[in-house]
């Protein structure tokens, strides 16, 4: 298991090129950034948003100063990365939809019981807005104001589809 510091250390090798010191950064962290992003955009764009992560984090390696450890950075890189593709999707499709419309007709299906217990499953049908604020605030530890900042929403909104989402998340998971 590699430290902080090994982390801090191949940060700054990978930062001068040195591709061996970013696969071992890649190799220790690709897998919560991968549950991350499954969590964030579903299985199905998980493994191509994971390297898109890590190809913005190569490009982008002089802007980790070694304040925080790697594995925040890495995290806060995969948000951003996320949120920015998520945006770019909603304007390929030329409209914007407003989640609170869709929370009450968000159908659930009756499954059996043993597949009730899929919270990947219950994510995928949660209402984007309703399930980026799940994550990042009940499965990634973000409070309201930083949630707030991160999807340019206000945090009674935040809250709000927290809320939402609980509800939908206990509808899918209780018998």
């Amino acid at each position: 298991m590699m430290t902080p510091e090994g982390d801090l250390r191949d940060a700054r090798l990978a930062s001068e090129g040195d591709t061996r010191a970013f696969e071992r950064l890649y190799r220790k962290h690709v897998p919560r950034v991968h549950g991350l992003a499954r969590r964030m955009v579903g299985h199905e764009e998980a493994d191509e948003l994971t390297q898109d992560v890590f190809v913005r984090a190569w490009e982008r390696l002089e802007t980790f100063r070694g304040e925080a450890a790697f594995g925040t950075w890495i995290h806060r890189v995969a948000i951003n990365v996320m949120l920015a593709r998520q945006e770019v999707r909603k304007r390929e499709r030329g409209r914007f939809e407003d989640d609170d419309a869709h929370v009450d007709t968000t159908p659930v299906t009756p499954r059996e019981a043993e597949s009730r217990l899929d919270v990947e499953a219950a994510l995928r049908n949660l209402p984007e807005g309703a399930r980026k604020v799940f994550v990042l605030h009940d499965m990634e530890g973000y409070k309201h104001h930083e949630i707030a900042e991160m999807l340019h929403i206000t945090v009674g909104t935040s809250k709000s589809q927290l809320h939402r989402a609980r509800m939908l998340m206990r509808d899918q998971l209780v018998a």
